[in-house]
């Protein structure tokens, strides 16, 4: 009671299972659990809403379902409208709303109508950065009324922030648990390590050939490292097992890294380049040497690799590593970028003015 928890872990460690579990959308195949309190939950886009009714509807719907009576939820109505920001659309039906406003509404209702657990999942990635501000804030006033908070979130500057407390998840059960700044740096140095589990990674797909066994990240000078400053030089380094017993040639590698958002932001391709690539030993190492500088929005990123022969899958991974772009002096001024989630991407520049 009254903690943030912080439940963080890997793509496939089971964290939205566990939080739909709890909100009792899902049943557990084995075991039991015990809830005391009220339950609001923010799942993924779309849970909790009946798409024909209009977001007015809904919110009393919701009101409803966890117990308030209309008197309750009219005394709330305002609030949560005017916290969402789509008054404009309140009497639209909520099928018609973008993603994001459904968020803003979903989140608002959650938030306001008093539940002693508030359970949030990583759909608050959908929404403008405006408003994940306004909802951590929101939280952390639900944290500090006495009620408990349960987030799950790949951001871990976000996780940091809201929560006072953390859980690692690894393949559905509790890696460690204990105070926020001890539970993320255990997760960045499991991510750091050069003993990934990649290698008995579960979700995954392809023909099995070859497989990635891991996948870490160096700076210009060859350290091996998670977060790097923007400005800074980034290396892929890939792990590979040959399975096939002989020598594979003309493979294709693809590197795909997403934000916090899961927006793809860069793609490098070994095809586009003329590298194809040949493996000879049961194991060996690629690396991807980026010529350019990060100059890519501080965020935490993760990367998906793929391994394809002839327009065949051999290997995919999904969120094979993740690596932190942070905040720097980019542009030689002497402090750090504001405002730096204004932009996507920074490009060094001058300015001059020309004439009289």
């Amino acid at each position: 009671q009254g903690d943030a928890l912080g439940i963080i872990g890997r793509n496939g460690a089971g964290k939205s299972t566990l939080l739909k579990i709890l909100s009792r959308t899902t049943t557990p195949t084995k075991g039991c659990f015990k809830v005391k309190g009220r339950i609001a939950s923010l799942l993924e886009v779309g849970t909790g809403f009946h798409p024909e009714l209009t977001g007015r509807e809904n919110i009393f719907l919701n009101g409803a379902i966890l117990g308030m009576s209309k008197a309750e939820i009219k005394n709330k109505f305002d609030e949560i409208v005017d916290f969402s920001g789509v008054e404009r659309y309140i009497e639209t039906p909520v099928k018609r709303y973008s993603s994001g406003m459904y968020v803003r509404l979903a989140f608002a209702v959650a938030a306001h109508l008093e539940p002693e657990i508030l359970i949030v999942d990583e759909v608050l990635a959908v929404g403008d950065a405006e408003f994940q501000k306004k909802c951590i804030g929101k939280m952390k006033d639900v944290q500090g009324d006495g009620r408990t908070v349960l987030f799950v979130s790949h951001n871990m500057a976000m996780v940091k922030n809201l929560c006072n407390k953390g859980v690692i998840l690894n393949n559905g059960t509790v890696n460690s648990q204990g105070s926020i700044e001890e539970i993320i740096h255990q997760y960045q140095l499991l991510n750091d390590s050069k003993t990934s589990a990649l290698d008995n990674f579960e979700s995954r797909k392809g023909s099995g050939e070859c497989r990635i066994t891991n996948v870490s990240f160096q700076n210009d000078n060859g350290l091996n490292k998670s977060e790097f400053h923007l400005g800074e030089k980034l290396n892929i380094e890939i792990d590979l097992r040959n399975l096939s017993g002989h020598e594979l040639q003309n493979l294709r590698i693809i590197i795909g890294i997403y934000n916090s958002n899961f927006e793809g932001y860069l793609r490098f391709d070994s095809k586009s380049t003329n590298s194809p690539i040949r493996i000879n030993s049961d194991n060996t190492t690629v690396m991807c040497k980026v010529m350019e500088h990060l100059n890519i929005r501080p965020d935490q990123y993760s990367v998906n690799i793929e391994i394809s022969k002839n327009g065949i899958m051999i290997d995919h991974v999904q969120d094979a590593a993740r690596f932190t772009v942070t905040n720097f002096d980019y542009f030689d001024t002497g402090k750090n970028i504001e405002n730096d989630e204004l932009t996507k991407v920074f490009y060094k520049h001058y300015w001059e003015v020309i004439g009289k």
